[in-house]
């Protein structure tokens, strides 16, 4: 087959990770940019060598010059990029969070699992070694049943970053903040890893002082699995410096992984690992991972499995379903916090 032509959509600064994660990649090519400024689109589509530029996405699809794009538009723009590639038969991979809304997530899935096309949402941390020891470990049994799990995201975002793009730290073009924009990457690799979540309840707030940002900048909250097992979430953009993210499991043989991504950007590593035998082992690893690049490295693994799934004609390993899972939990924590009530899991798709 040859090269997957792939346009981008939206060429903020996540944008450019995936241009270079492409670059790097002989499965595909980078043949168009779209975004509503038209000076930045051609600047774009200069800088990383695509022959188009658009400021409509529809016309792009139209266009047959793309068989895949990528979407990194802010959050609550996802869905309809995504429905109306569906419709034109234009493969996705759509950053994260996959919407700013569990019912539009719903949409967007339906809309590519009736048109037939890949769809896939990026948790490009997934790729992490660290990440798939803890994985292949949990299936393995060598944890035996998870009883305990943290999701942890202390980090620090500035008034300069909110300033950085008018969408950032508003409810209407973010969706939401601490929790939607930084943490859903644990929240993610948190239930990959403990099963699905049956119920949640939650608290968020804004406490930095200054109204330059309306969303939440700290939330907590604790999560029960289909399991049995409890879990709870902290997530904040109020520290600094930040202590990056961090992921623990717990075994009922008494055994604990984790993962910590500090600073922020670099490889995570599994800085506890107490399984019986393995122990030793840590200290390799951490050296290992250390010596190996950060972004836009897994963005670029994630990309190679997208594109190979065009080629192959299979799922790709982040199917788009698999990025309602994250934003369920949120938007659960935020309407936990609304009502003072817990959230059964599902909710209600309306």
């Amino acid at each position: 087959m040859s090269k997957v032509r792939v346009g981008i959509v939206g060429c903020g600064n996540i944008a450019k990770t995936h241009a270079t994660a492409l670059s790097a990649l002989s499965e595909g090519e980078l043949a168009a940019a779209c975004d509503v400024d038209e000076a930045r689109a051609r600047a774009f589509a200069a800088q990383f060598g695509a022959p188009n530029a658009y400021t409509d996405a529809d016309a792009m699809l139209k266009s047959g010059a793309v068989d895949a794009i990528i979407v990194c538009t802010p959050h609550p723009l996802h869905a309809p990029v995504v429905v109306a590639a569906a419709e034109a038969g234009v493969h996705v991979l759509c950053e994260k969070p996959i919407s700013d809304k569990v019912s539009e997530a719903y949409r967007m899935a339906e809309a590519a699992d009736r048109a037939g096309i890949v769809f896939s949402v990026v948790f490009q941390r997934r790729w992490w070694p660290a990440c798939q020891r803890i994985r292949q470990a949990i299936d393995d049994g060598k944890l035996g049943r998870l009883t305990l799990g943290e999701s942890v995201s202390k980090l620090w975002r500035s008034q300069e970053y909110f300033a950085s793009d008018a969408w950032r730290g508003k409810w209407a073009t973010e969706g939401g903040g601490a929790l939607m924009n930084q943490a859903v990457h644990t929240v993610d690799m948190f239930q990959w890893f403990m099963g699905p979540a049956v119920e949640v309840v939650g608290r968020w707030a804004k406490l930095r002082t200054g109204d330059y940002i309306d969303v939440e900048d700290t939330a907590v909250a604790t999560v029960v699995f289909a399991s049995g097992a409890l879990g709870t979430i902290l997530a904040a953009t109020t520290i600094n410096p930040g202590f990056g993210f961090r992921v623990t499991v717990h075994g009922e043989n008494g055994a604990t992984a984790s993962v910590w991504e500090n600073p922020e950007g670099q490889q995570g590593v599994n800085d506890v690992w107490t399984i019986p035998g393995e122990e030793s082992l840590r200290a390799e690893w951490e050296q290992e991972d250390r010596d190996k690049p950060g972004f836009p490295y897994f963005h670029q693994l994630q990309l190679q499995d997208f594109l190979q799934a065009i080629r192959d004609n299979r799922p790709p390993a982040v199917a788009g379903a698999e990025g309602i899972k994250s934003l369920e939990i949120i938007e659960a924590i935020y309407h936990s916090s609304r009502t003072g009530d817990p959230v059964s899991l599902p909710m209600a798709r309306a």
